[in-house]
């Protein structure tokens, strides 16, 4: 299995994240980050980062918690097939130890995976249409 973090893997460009922002399943919020999630069409999950200067002012630091998230986001993949996942950083990310991020982000991917298989069940089980016409 490739343990890589591909293109495919990533939201590239402004449309991909703009589809998440506008329209999320699932909106999870954590102690420094907010997790926005939104079901994709592909087979495969996707990851966007949003780690801004204003809440984590030093790249050494945006970059230790980017690679953080990605790895993290990477060793979880099987859980998430066919989501879009964008994360924002919050104020206070920065002060995590990376043990404290690692335990954040289980905490909201399990949160994520139990409102997925509650959702896709739920759309199941409903109805498509009149099934009697």
């Amino acid at each position: 299995m490739n343990q890589g973090f591909s293109r495919e893997k990533r939201l590239l460009n402004a449309y991909q994240f703009k589809a998440v922002f506008d329209s999320p399943d699932f909106r999870l919020s954590g102690r420094c980050v907010l997790l926005l999630a939104r079901f994709n069409q592909l087979k495969h999950h996707r990851l966007g980062l949003v780690i801004g200067k204003k809440n984590i002012k030093l790249s050494v630091e945006r970059n230790r918690v980017k690679r953080q998230i990605r790895e993290h986001f990477r060793t979880q993949e099987l859980n998430f097939l066919g989501v879009d996942v964008v994360i924002i950083a919050r104020k206070g990310l920065a002060d995590l130890s990376n043990s404290e991020l690692q335990h954040e982000l289980t905490t909201l991917w399990k949160r994520l995976l139990k409102q997925c298989n509650a959702k896709s069940k739920a759309s199941l089980a409903a109805p498509v249409g009149n099934q009697n016409a």
